[in-house]
C-alpha cells in the first residue's frame, strides 16, 4: 500500500511538472481549483501532452508506432493489469476517479494521428472535425473531473474546446508552416485571394488581414456561444478557472490585432502581467462564478 501510494505521488508530481513547463496559462489558473481536481487535471494533461510530442517532434523517427505505443499505455490504464510506470498510474486512478469514458481518448488518438496522415484541409467542416478530435473531447474530458449538471454542458465544452484550438492555430501559423501544416481551410484561403505561396513568404497584406479577421470573429462567437456552459459546472472554482482559460485565449486573439495580424515573425500571447490582470477582472466582476 505504502509503495502504491508512492508511486502514485510521484506520477501526480511528474505530471505536475509537465503542466507546469508547457503549459503555463493552464498552470496558472489551476492553482484555483481544488486539489484532487488540480491534480487530476495535471494527470490528463501530461498524457495529452506526450500525444502532441509524438506527432509535433521532428526528430522522432517513427511517430506512428510512437503513437501506437501510447495508445497501448491508455488502454493498459483502462485495463485490470499491473501498472509500474508512476505517471500512467496517476493517469489511471485519475480516470477511474471521474469515470471518464476510453472512446474520449481514442478520439483523442484520432485527432494526432490525423496530424500525422493530413497537413492540409479543404474547408472548415474539415478543420472543425480535426479540432474536435484534438480538442473539443478535451473540453469533455476536463469537464467530467470539473462536474455539471446536465448533458447540455458537454456540447457547450466542445465548443469552447474548439475555439481554443482554433485560437491556437491563428497564434502558431508560421510555427506550423516549418512543418509543412496549413489548417487555414484552402477553401478560405481562395476566398480571401491568399495563397500557399504567400504564406510561405510571410507576406502581411490586406489579403492575409481581411482572412484573419475572419478566422477571428468566428472564435470569438465561438467563445461568446460557450460561455452558457460555464453556469453548468458544478464547481465554482472550476467555474473560475474555465472562465479564465477562455478569457486569456480570447486575449491572444486581440494580441493578434494589435499585432497588426503579423503572426509571421512575432508569436502573439498574452503575459503573465496580463493574465494576472485577466484573473482579477474576474474575481472582481464575479461574472458566471455564481448563479
Amino acid at each position: 500500500m505504502y509503495m502504491e501510494k508512492k508511486k502514485l505521488k510521484t506520477g501526480y508530481q511528474e505530471a505536475k511538472e509537465i503542466t507546469r513547463k508547457f503549459a503555463k496559462t493552464f498552470y496558472l489558473a489551476s492553482i484555483f481549483l481544488p486539489r484532487d481536481k488540480r491534480y487530476a487535471s495535471y494527470a490528463i494533461y501530461a498524457i495529452c501532452r506526450l500525444s502532441d510530442e509524438i506527432v509535433d517532434n521532428p526528430g522522432s523517427s517513427n511517430p506512428q508506432q510512437n503513437l501506437q505505443n501510447l495508445e497501448q499505455k491508455i488502454a493498459a490504464a483502462y485495463a485490470k493489469g499491473v501498472i509500474d510506470t508512476p505517471l500512467l498510474a496517476a493517469f489511471r486512478q485519475t480516470i477511474n476517479t471521474y469515470q471518464i469514458p476510453k472512446e474520449y481518448f481514442d478520439a483523442l488518438i484520432k485527432g494526432m494521428r490525423m496530424d500525422l496522415t493530413q497537413n492540409r484541409y479543404s474547408n472548415f467542416p474539415a478543420l472543425h472535425e480535426y479540432c474536435y478530435h484534438a480538442a473539443g473531447v478535451v473540453g469533455l474530458i476536463m469537464l467530467k473531473i470539473f462536474g455539471y449538471q446536465n448533458k447540455t454542458a458537454e456540447a457547450y465544452a466542445i465548443e469552447l474546446g474548439i475555439a481554443m484550438q482554433l485560437t491556437n492555430i491563428l497564434r502558431d501559423i508560421h510555427e506550423d508552416l516549418t512543418r509543412n501544416r496549413i489548417y487555414l481551410p484552402q477553401e478560405e484561403l481562395q476566398k480571401f485571394q491568399v495563397s500557399e505561396q504567400q504564406l510561405l513568404l510571410g507576406q502581411n497584406n490586406d489579403a492575409f488581414k481581411n482572412l484573419l479577421r475572419f478566422q477571428i470573429q468566428r472564435c470569438h462567437k465561438l467563445y461568446s456561444h460557450s460561455l452558457p456552459g460555464i453556469k453548468l459546472i458544478t464547481s465554482r472554482r472550476a467555474r473560475f478557472v474555465v472562465l479564465a482559460m477562455q478569457e486569456i485565449y480570447s486575449g491572444i486573439l486581440d494580441a493578434i490585432e494589435k499585432n497588426n495580424f503579423d503572426v509571421f515573425t512575432k508569436r502573439c500571447s498574452v503575459n503573465k502581467a496580463q493574465k494576472i490582470k485577466i484573473i482579477c477582472k474576474i474575481i472582481r466582476e464575479g461574472k458566471y462564478l455564481w448563479k
